[in-house]
């Protein structure tokens, strides 16, 4: 719900370039993650992590995947491709049930599978009518299903992990906004109050849904993760239609019908499953 509500977020900070924006995110994000590392007590976690070449490497590879999520929906966003952001986050779930199946030997039912076909002919009904901006919806969809698939295999926990993401792209981002501030013309930080005020909260709003995302894809299936990914994409159809009053194109509504048809009928699996569990647990 985070990420479905974040087009509205990113109205206040429009004018802001996005390489620049993303560079902001991740120094916000910094303070607030060690915060939370000082007051739960996790320093040790996090040295250990430090001092473990495999997650670093593993870390390495997931902070570049969430840099390159960042940067590509922020430019979609303000380059008017709001159409090719909400197609790649419709491609995301998709993309990480097969990753699942693929490199976590998870299993899909038949009803699953069913539900996976479904939404596959939503996002083939969307794509038809967005050619020419496919490949910022696949690198939308690669790079934070990539991502999600990182963060479960790390040894690191969700608030370590992003801490140390943002450690690893800390100097990367220090470097641009120094160059930019002195010899690109300066920052947009400091020009407008309420968007110096927005650039800083892009800190818990960026946060707050990665930490509960890296709990998530710990704790849970990530074909299930996957699949609760087409919440963030239809909300944000819902918002083209009520605050942005987009038009709502045939494909867009084949897409919305045939997405939650799926959704429908996975949630149907994953109830039947529960109830024939409660059902053994009771006879036995």
């Amino acid at each position: 719900m985070f990420w479905g509500f974040m087009p509205i977020y990113l109205i206040l900070v429009a004018d802001v370039p996005a390489v620049e924006f993303v560079a902001w995110r991740t120094s916000f994000t910094l303070p607030i993650c060690l915060f939370f590392v000082w007051y739960r007590g996790r320093g040790d976690h996090l040295r250990e992590c430090l001092s473990d070449r495999r997650t670093m490497l593993t870390l390495l590879g997931s902070s570049a995947m969430i840099a390159i999520n960042w940067l590509g929906y922020i430019w979609a966003i303000q380059n008017t491709h709001v159409y090719a952001a909400s197609l790649g986050y419709y491609i995301l779930p998709l993309n990480m049930m097969l990753l699942g199946v693929v490199f976590l030997g998870e299993k899909l039912s038949l009803r699953q599978w069913a539900a996976v076909a479904l939404a596959a002919l939503g996002v083939g009904a969307l794509a038809t009518g967005a050619l020419t901006t496919l490949w910022l919806s696949l690198t939308l969809a690669m790079s934070f299903g990539i991502y999600g698939l990182l963060r479960k295999t790390a040894a690191a926990g969700p608030l370590v992990g992003l801490t140390l993401e943002a450690i690893i792209l800390l100097p990367l981002v220090l470097g641009y906004l120094g160059y930019v501030q002195f010899f690109g013309g300066g920052t947009a930080f400091g020009r407008d109050t309420v968007e110096t005020l927005a650039i800083m909260a892009g800190g818990l709003m960026t946060a707050i849904p990665l930490l509960l995302f890296a709990s998530a894809a710990r704790a849970l299936p990530y074909t299930l993760i996957g699949f609760m990914q087409f919440i963030a994409p239809t909300l944000v159809f819902i918002l083209g239609l009520t605050v942005f009053h987009e038009e709502l194109q045939a494909a867009q509504l084949a897409a919305f019908l045939a997405i939650w048809g799926a959704v429908a009928l996975f949630s149907w699996d994953i109830w039947a499953k529960s109830r024939a569990a409660r059902a053994a647990a009771a006879v036995a």
